[in-house]
């Protein structure tokens, strides 16, 4: 049963990896045996990173490359090309939240927030498909989506368009990829403590909604995704593409 999730000879990519849930999934990753790949624009907090990482022992690189980028993008993946370094395993995770009503939001910042949390995910997961595609290896792709892929709330419309747009171009990624043993999948995490949720974790109202509308009644932690991301990445999951795996605490089930 344990070699269905052994990670051991793999090489994963993780974007928006320096800090928060994407640091949190590479290193899941890593305890199961994979060679990770951190990427940011920070230099200094990425390398601070992978020199965290390589101090319990793994194997890390950084790359740091803005996701928004398709020049950069490219020029990553050449670069770890021309290094022999083969991404199996892409987890799409970088992603920024802007909260504004609708009618008050700047079009600068709607598209800035659909560049970072969908369009990134299709040129980045589009640069590693076709290196997948080439070496006929196969491989996983991850995307990270949300309770909005599923679920509107007021205030965060270009966050809920791009994580809705996430859930299809899962499935668009499995139409096109799964003849290439390529699964495509995504994880849609709940309400998790990050920094990223900061003010709405300090929000006395917000917080109690959070925590009564949830029947597990709290918030989940970062640590409670990573299973679901090793999963995805492994073996376990060979014919399972094209989905969506909510890890929300059973916040969807009673809408």
């Amino acid at each position: 049963m344990t070699a269905l999730f052994d990670l051991t000879g793999k090489t994963a990519l993780v974007t928006g990896s320096a800090r928060g849930l994407g640091y949190a999934y590479a290193e899941g990753l890593a305890a199961e045996g994979a060679h990770v790949i951190l990427n940011d624009i920070r230099d200094t907090l990425l390398t601070e990173s992978v020199d965290k990482l390589r101090a319990k022992g793994y194997t890390a690189y950084g790359v740091a490359f803005d996701v928004t980028k398709e020049d950069a993008i490219e020029n990553a993946f050449n670069q770890l090309d021309e290094q022999n370094i083969h991404v199996d395993i892409l987890i799409n995770n970088a992603g920024i939240q802007y909260r504004k009503p609708m009618v008050e939001l700047e079009l600068e910042n709607w598209q800035k927030v659909i560049d970072t949390n969908l369009t990134s995910a299709f040129l980045v997961s589009r640069a590693a498909a076709k290196r997948m595609i080439a070496r006929n290896t196969g491989g996983k792709i991850i995307n990270i989506g949300s309770l909005t892929s599923q679920a509107a709330r007021p205030t965060v419309a270009p966050y809920t368009a791009a994580k809705g747009g996430i859930k299809m171009l899962t499935c668009s990624m499995a139409a096109e990829w799964a003849q290439f043993n390529i699964q495509s999948n995504a994880i849609g995490p709940g309400y998790i403590l990050t920094d990223m949720n900061t003010a709405l974790i300090e929000d006395e109202k917000f917080d109690s909604w959070v925590k009564s509308s949830n029947p597990s009644q709290r918030w989940g932690r970062p640590e409670e995704l990573i299973g679901t991301a090793v999963f995805l990445s492994s073996k376990a999951s060979d014919y399972i593409n094209g989905q969506i795996i909510y890890v929300d605490g059973g916040w969807l089930s009673v809408l």
